[in-house]
């Protein structure tokens, strides 16, 4: 599972990315975890638009009775188009998670290695996510998840799942709420596994609350 990431790109490479519009600059964060505000790509409401939003991490679905449910921060790709939780947002409410790269911890006996995953050409990750809207008629939360699927073969010694990273010629379709769910649901792959690498890095990272540059510092 994905649940520790970053994203420190500036704001004129997400715009290119992503085919944004002007966005401000945002902080950088070396060390984004659950439940804190993320960075989603999604329409606008004339349908044709990309915006840029902050949302909380974990998705609370608009049926909830209570907003202090459970929030899943990952739905796994082989069920998101069935499962209560995740399904209308799979079939209307799709985005995109910007990020510079993400965390993941392999088992080594009774210790954990953490690795620094990210692209090898050092531009930014878009993962696959959802949103939902959320209302009791007195308060009102939007949030989102990102979707996970089986580790290729660079990163599966490190764990058995990765986020669904998708590609640029992607984003129109994963966006658009049209799409067929055949389509859709074939793109829940991992990425090849030439596209990325995968570095260990310190103990730091660790402590969710350590934030800036040395996460990603490599071990040494």
């Amino acid at each position: 599972m994905c649940g520790r990431y970053t994203v420190y790109h500036d704001a004129l490479v997400l715009e290119r990315a992503f085919g944004l519009a002007k966005v401000a600059n945002l902080a950088p964060r070396f060390n984004v975890a659950p439940s804190q505000p993320v960075p989603v790509v999604g329409l606008k409401p004339d349908g044709t638009t990309r915006g840029l939003a902050l949302l909380p991490w974990g998705l609370l679905p608009a049926w909830a009775n209570d907003p202090k449910t459970q929030r899943p921060i990952n739905a796994r790709g082989e069920t998101v188009h069935r499962l209560a939780t995740f399904r209308e947002s799979f079939r209307q409410k799709r985005c995109l998670l910007p990020a510079s790269g993400y965390y993941e911890w392999k088992r080594d006996g009774k210790s954990k290695q953490p690795f620094y995953i990210r692209r090898k050409d050092g531009g930014p990750m878009a993962f696959a996510g959802l949103w939902d809207f959320w209302t009791d008629g007195a308060s009102k939360l939007t949030t989102c998840c990102l979707i996970t699927t089986d580790a290729n073969e660079l990163l599966a010694p490190v764990h058995n799942r990765m986020p669904v990273i998708l590609s640029e010629d992607q984003f129109e379709g994963w966006l658009n709420p049209a799409t067929d769910e055949a389509t859709l649901r074939r793109w829940l792959a991992p990425c090849p596994p030439e596209d990325v690498e995968a570095i260990p890095v310190g103990d730091y990272v660790n402590k969710a609350t350590n934030e800036g540059p040395q996460c990603i510092e490599p071990a040494g």
